[in-house]
């Protein structure tokens, strides 16, 4: 699937599709370069799970994964970029609970991570830097 958003409205919009198309045991990798909206997706994708647009969802940079309980169930909020080694990944138990939601931001930085995700969604800057391309891939 490609997808251009056009703005904030359009990222929400997308959020709350990806929110509905996720399943249980659903592991995310948001990928892109810094400012291309991964953060903007997970918490808009994160309050639609929630069903609560109006929940903080701080973003995960500095705790590295951001715990959430929802209606839908479990969700994991993942952001891999400061790790110091894929292997401090294990510690994060992103991969412990198989009926979980999990967004993770920066997998490729613990790629038995990146393996396990079962929807890429890479977001990039278009020229002009107005807007967002997607492309999301189910494996």
């Amino acid at each position: 699937m490609e997808r251009f958003l056009a703005d904030d409205a359009a990222t929400l919009a997308f959020g709350q599709e990806l929110a509905d198309m996720l399943r249980p045991g659903d592991i995310v990798s948001l990928e892109g370069e810094l400012g291309a909206g991964k953060s903007a997706l997970a918490r808009a994708t994160i309050r639609a799970l929630a069903g609560d647009p109006e929940l903080e969802v701080p973003s995960p940079t500095f705790a590295l994964v951001q715990p959430y309980e929802t209606p839908r169930g479990p969700v994991l909020h993942a952001d891999l970029y400061r790790l110091g080694d894929a292997a401090e990944a294990d510690e994060l138990g992103l991969l412990d609970n198989a009926g979980a939601f999990v967004l993770v931001e920066w997998a490729e930085r613990a790629a038995h991570v990146a393996d396990a995700a079962n929807i890429v969604i890479a977001l990039a800057i278009p020229p002009g830097g107005s807007g967002r391309n997607l492309v999301l891939v189910r494996r």
